[in-house]
């Protein structure tokens, strides 16, 4: 019997505050490990202009309501704040959780919200790249209690501490995606968790490559906790869950063109969800976290940890 973690990601767009609060507490109360939201501000499904909450507000406000349940951003965006900032909201987070934080950062890829709000976007991919491989290292030292000094063209810190210190002896990081040149150099570098999404294939060949660059920076691979992006809905029929998922689309104002292609949309009977796991937990996916689209889906949530997990633990 191998152990599945799971982890819920709500969507952070088209909904209100009380589905949010709600379903938060929820999840807790059925036991899901983690718990994520976006770190958007725009809706990146659909139109654009739909109303979002920000996350760290969110991680904040879930963290007094909640009790067991970790709690990050699936992922932080690296443009959007200083990595001296990020460090202490993470802290913070822990202190307000009592020790349940997850520091989840990443480049960053919107360009739309950047340019709406002001936000430095970066030249290129490679550019945003490099200033996560600085953030990443700065914020792993400030929440390890390190006096930081670091002088680059983007970030400038001369003998910064915080205090007071993460509950954590070691809050995690967890680091998305999926470059093989540089996003897996800094997850082999820096990360405790991992976020990858995608086809099997293409998921093996991740894991190839992310295993080169640990052996390359010399670290132990099985440090990193993989962890699989998914979209679940979840029914007696393949045919119901499609309709469910459909039906949500419409609700986040999504045309079916735009997703109907993306394969991280798994919609399925739970036998048919717990086959489609197993190879990514032989390739070390042992945590599946799936983003929920609002109005968030209490039978897939419930489903999910309540069938899906017991069958893949099984197999």
């Amino acid at each position: 019997m191998t152990d599945l973690k799971l982890g819920i990601l709500l969507w952070s767009q088209a909904t209100e505050w009380r589905p949010m609060l709600e379903t938060a507490r929820r999840l807790d109360k059925l036991g899901y490990d983690h718990l994520w939201t976006w770190d958007h501000i725009y809706a990146i499904f659909g139109d654009p202009s739909q109303p979002i909450f920000e996350g760290w507000s969110v991680l904040c406000a879930w963290a007094a309501v909640t009790e067991r349940v970790r709690l990050g951003l699936l992922v932080g965006a690296n443009t959007f704040r200083n990595p001296g900032l990020v460090a202490k909201q993470a802290a913070t987070l822990d202190h307000i959780s009592g020790g349940r934080a997850i520091e989840g950062i990443g480049a960053a890829w919107f360009e739309l919200e950047h340019q709406a709000h002001g936000l430095e976007f970066g030249r290129s991919p490679g550019q945003r790249l490099d200033w996560l491989d600085q953030s990443v290292g700065v914020i792993r030292q400030l929440l390890d209690g390190k006096e930081v000094t670091h002088h680059s063209e983007k970030y400038d810190f001369e003998r910064l501490v915080h205090h007071p210190l993460p509950v954590q002896p070691h809050l995690p990081i967890m680091i998305g995606g999926s470059g093989e040149k540089k996003t897996l150099r800094t997850v082999a570098k820096y990360a405790d968790m991992w976020n990858g999404m995608g086809p099997l294939d293409m998921m093996a060949h991740k894991v190839d490559v992310l295993k080169q660059h640990c052996a390359d920076v010399g670290r132990d691979v099985n440090e990193i906790e993989f962890t699989l992006g998914v979209k679940l809905t979840i029914r007696d029929s393949e045919a119901e869950a499609v309709r469910v998922w459909k039906a949500a689309m419409e609700a986040n104002r999504t045309p079916m063109s735009r997703v109907d292609q993306d394969s991280t949309f798994w919609n399925g009977t739970p036998e048919q969800i717990a086959e489609r796991l197993r190879p990514y937990m032989d390739l070390g996916f042992r945590t599946v976290i799936s983003e929920q689209p609002a109005p968030y889906d209490t039978e897939t949530l419930e489903r999910f940890i309540g069938e899906v997990k017991p069958m893949v633990e099984k197999a």
